[in-house]
């Protein structure tokens, strides 16, 4: 049967003016890193994809190096089949900076790589354009101007409607920003890591992006799995945490469970499960106009965009979640 979407799909969510341009992301936005490569079956992607913009979640994030290409491809076949009569009503966008094809051209931030780049994740997304294209690092051994030139032509060749960083210094982010200001291009958001446990940006990018106009998309909002009440009663066997590679290692993880522990406590008195005072903690601030989440089920999905019934904090909240987190960080 063709999917039909959720009529009150809009109601209950939350959208931002991404900084000082026209466009607006949901509070909640749907990353593809995980769980969409080809070693999750295409009908639980398709499941989480639908329920998320059933949800409200007009945003799916994703990347050229993610799953290989994969997770391109398997968003592409599930437009294809079910979102094509919606397109206007999504942003989907994707990014290229990491390595993805052998040779001395797959990755960095020349032009030869990013629109040829740019050019197979079309392909691959079966799309005639991307609503944001980032450069997903700064790459020090290609001019600065090099780069924002070949994405601001990704804009005026049709291929992107809007330019986005991600995993770039503030003054590499002011950098290109005044590049991009010459050109006229529309660059109007950074990606960045941002989370209970890591605060960088409070202190470096959030500044950068306020006086540059430019807005703020967060991945790892529940760093990878810590700020949930999974690992409460300590790391389960079969988790993510316990294998070589994983999360962090085992000393830091012990040091943030304390943290974590103290915080739920502070979730209960708001009625949250720890994942959405986390979710909501960092929607609490207005520099933040979107937070990207992960999901390997749609309950963890709908647990997420949970976090938007209640986005206010009390002075006292924020004072004794502050302490909380200073102490973490003096350990």
């Amino acid at each position: 049967m063709t999917y039909q979407a959720n009529k009150s799909r809009y109601d209950n969510m939350i959208y931002r003016s991404v900084g000082k341009s026209g466009l607006k992301l949901p509070a909640v936005s749907l990353g593809l890193w995980r769980n969409f490569g080809d070693d999750v079956p295409l009908a639980t992607q398709k499941d989480l994809i639908l329920t998320a913009f059933d949800l409200g979640i007009t945003h799916f994030d994703i990347a050229n190096n993610y799953g290989g290409g994969s997770a391109e491809r398997n968003f592409g076949l599930i437009f294809k089949e079910e979102l094509q009569g919606y397109r206007d009503e999504l942003i989907v966008s994707t990014k290229a900076g990491y390595g993805m094809w052998d040779g001395p051209y797959g990755d960095g931030g020349s032009r030869k790589y990013l629109v040829s780049s740019c050019d197979a994740s079309l392909k691959r997304l079966g799309l005639d354009y991307v609503d944001i294209f980032y450069h997903h690092r700064y790459d020090p051994e290609t001019p600065l101007e090099e780069t924002a030139v070949a994405l601001d032509s990704l804009v005026r060749s049709g291929k992107a409607m809007y330019i986005g960083i991600s995993n770039y210094s503030a003054d590499e982010a002011r950098n290109i920003s005044t590049i991009f200001k010459a050109l006229k291009t529309p660059f109007i958001i950074n990606q960045m890591k941002y989370n209970m446990l890591e605060r960088e940006f409070e202190s470096t990018l959030k500044a950068a992006t306020a006086d540059e106009g430019i807005g703020n998309i967060s991945f790892s909002p529940l760093a990878q799995g810590q700020l949930t009440g999974r690992y409460l009663n300590g790391i389960p066997k079969d988790s993510r945490v316990s294998r070589k590679g994983a999360l962090t290692d085992e000393a830091t993880f012990e040091k943030n469970l304390a943290t974590v522990r103290a915080l739920q406590k502070i979730a209960e008195l708001r009625h949250q499960t720890m994942a959405e005072l986390a979710i909501a903690w960092q929607l609490r601030d207005a520099a933040v106009t979107s937070v990207l989440v992960g999901a390997s089920r749609v309950s963890q999905l709908q647990e997420n965009v949970r976090a938007l019934d209640n986005i206010s904090f009390t002075t006292e909240e924020l004072q004794a979640i502050d302490k909380i987190l200073k102490e973490n960080e003096k350990k």
